[in-house]
C-alpha cells in the first residue's frame, strides 16, 4: 500500500552541491548549491548563498541569491540578497529594497485573449520599500 502513496512534492538541492548541466523537475525545487546550466522548474526558491549561472524558468521564482543568466516566471520575488544579470521575462515582480536586476525587464501578460477581464488585472510592478538615500 505504500508503494506509490507518497509524492514528493519539492526537491532541495543543498549548499554543498554543484550541478554541471541543466536541471529540470516537475516539483518545485530549492536550490541553496551552485547550478552551472539551465534551470526549468514549477517553482524555485533560491537560497542567499546559492549561484545559477544558466537560463532559469519557472511558474513562481523567489530569487535570494546570484543568478547570471536570464529569468522567465510567471511570479518574480527578488529579495534584497538577490542580484540577477540577466533578462527577466515576468507577469507580476516585486523587488525588494536593495536587489539588484541588471538586465532588461519585459512584462509578458498571460492569457491576452482574455478580453475585458484583463483591464483589470493588478499593476505587473509593486514598490515594496521605498526610502531616500539622503533622508528627505
Amino acid at each position: 500500500m505504500a508503494t506509490g502513496a507518497r509524492h514528493t512534492t519539492f526537491s532541495i538541492l543543498g549548499s554543498d552541491v554543484v550541478v554541471t548541466g541543466n536541471v529540470s523537475a516537475s516539483v518545485d525545487l530549492h536550490v541553496d548549491g551552485k547550478i552551472d546550466g539551465d534551470l526549468k522548474c514549477a517553482n524555485l526558491v533560491q537560497g542567499e548563498a546559492s549561484e545559477i549561472k544558466g537560463a532559469v524558468t519557472a511558474e513562481t521564482a523567489k530569487i535570494a541569491g546570484l543568478l547570471d543568466g536570464s529569468i522567465e516566471a510567471r511570479t518574480l520575488i527578488v529579495h534584497a540578497t538577490a542580484r540577477i544579470t540577466g533578462d527577466v521575462t515576468y507577469e507580476t515582480i516585486t523587488i525588494e529594497n536593495g536587489g539588484k536586476v541588471d538586465g532588461k525587464l519585459s512584462h509578458r501578460r498571460h492569457g491576452a485573449g482574455a478580453g475585458a477581464g484583463a483591464a483589470k488585472a493588478p499593476p505587473p510592478l509593486e514598490v515594496v520599500e521605498n526610502k531616500s538615500a539622503l533622508g528627505i
